[in-house]
């Protein structure tokens, strides 16, 4: 008799996570039958009463067709037509699979700025919060049409572990092309199947990512196992299994790989700035300014910056370094760039009196900062 694993099969709010090779031909179109197989399982789960929010890849596979595409474009400006096409294309046919259940769908978009920017993450979970009262299937999506970087196959794995952090989920099921993670890959000879993953020290023996071209997609398993390291670093127990294994996964039998909750919740802004992020720039803080931010949790003040690089806008992300360039933090600024030299290493009271009262604050409140390294590391 096979036990099932605890929590999975009771849990109430999963998020689910599917990859454009779950959804695709063999031609890179979607194919209709494997997004029917997905919603049938979606809709059994939330018929015993489950919350779901499908974070679902896909729009640039479905606007091939329609613009006439035979592959995947390389250029940026033709992935996002492809996807600003395929969005809509996409979201319909789940909307048509969900409706055969009797069941109804709202597209969510995110960018970076919804969940890090403190005005914007807000609204973020209020709209997800009242979609699943409602007794709305979510369908999350990077918003791809107007991406400013390269958009890679892959990004919505960490983008689910965000989004399942930011619901309060009490699950996360990571579906691929393979059915869990192996120590090496899948259809290399004496290669093994990891069952369970309770810490780190469970991967030391996995070769992921050094597979080569073609061997696990294009964003392969090493942006799965690390969505795997958010989310359980949050409290958040995973699921990697394959699509086709999803029904048997989320009844909690023994498919795929279960990686155990390793932390416990942090405040969902500050995970999205630690790992949703690219620094604008950096601060280079000295020793004592070091050892306030990362020891004692203090936010940062002109008086210990001893330079600024980069160009960056109050508002954007920045690295808060140490004298030999070691990322110890990463915060939200308060002063643009080129503002910022005429202020290092003076006292917001001295900058106060020469400069105006709006001086008399900090370069990076600690509300808007998330250490990089662990308290307990020394710092000099």
């Amino acid at each position: 008799m096979t036990t099932r694993r605890q929590g999975v099969a009771s849990a109430g709010r999963v998020v689910v996570k599917v990859g454009s090779s779950s959804l695709t031909t063999a031609e890179g179109g979607i194919d209709p039958a494997r997004v029917r197989s997905l919603v049938d399982t979606l809709a059994g789960l939330r018929a015993r009463g489950a919350e779901v929010v499908l974070v679902s890849s896909g729009a640039i596979a479905a606007g091939l067709a329609p613009l006439g595409l035979s592959r995947r474009p390389r250029d940026l400006a033709t992935q996002q037509a492809a996807a600003s096409v395929g969005q809509g294309l996409l979201v319909h046919r789940y909307t048509e699979e969900f409706a055969r259940h009797g069941q109804t769908v709202g597209q969510v978009l995110l960018t970076v700025d919804d969940v890090t920017r403190r005005n914007h993450y807000r609204n973020a979970y209020r709209t997800f919060a009242k979609l699943l009262e409602m007794g709305t299937v979510p369908i999350v999506n990077e918003n791809d049409t107007v991406a400013t970087t390269e958009i890679r196959f892959g990004d919505n794995d960490r983008l689910a572990a965000l989004v399942a952090h930011l619901v309060h989920a009490d699950l996360l099921l990571l579906l691929s092309d393979v059915d869990g993670l192996y120590d090496g890959h899948p259809t290399a000879p004496g290669t093994s199947l990891l069952a369970e993953v309770s810490s780190d020290d469970d991967l030391e023996a996995v070769t992921i990512g050094r597979a080569g071209p073609g061997g696990l997609g294009t964003g392969g398993m090493q942006t799965k196992v690390e969505a795997a390291r958010i989310a359980t670093g949050a409290g958040i127990p995973v699921v990697l299994t394959s699509a086709e294994q999803a029904t048997p996964a989320l009844a909690g039998e023994q498919v795929g790989t279960m990686f155990h909750p390793t932390g416990r919740r942090r405040p969902t802004r500050l995970l999205w700035l630690a790992h949703a992020t690219e620094p604008k720039g950096s601060v280079v803080l000295d020793d004592g300014a070091v050892r306030a931010v990362v020891e004692r949790r203090a936010s940062l003040l002109p008086a210990g910056i001893t330079g600024v690089d980069g160009s960056f806008a109050a508002g954007d992300p920045v690295d808060l370094v140490d004298a030999h360039g070691r990322a110890v933090a990463r915060g939200l600024v308060n002063y643009d760039s080129d503002e910022l030299p005429g202020l290092v290493g003076r006292s917001t009271h001295e900058l106060s009196r020469e400069l105006g009262s709006s001086y008399e604050r900090e370069v990076v409140h600690r509300d808007d900062l998330v250490l990089l390294v662990h308290p307990r590391h020394r710092v000099p």
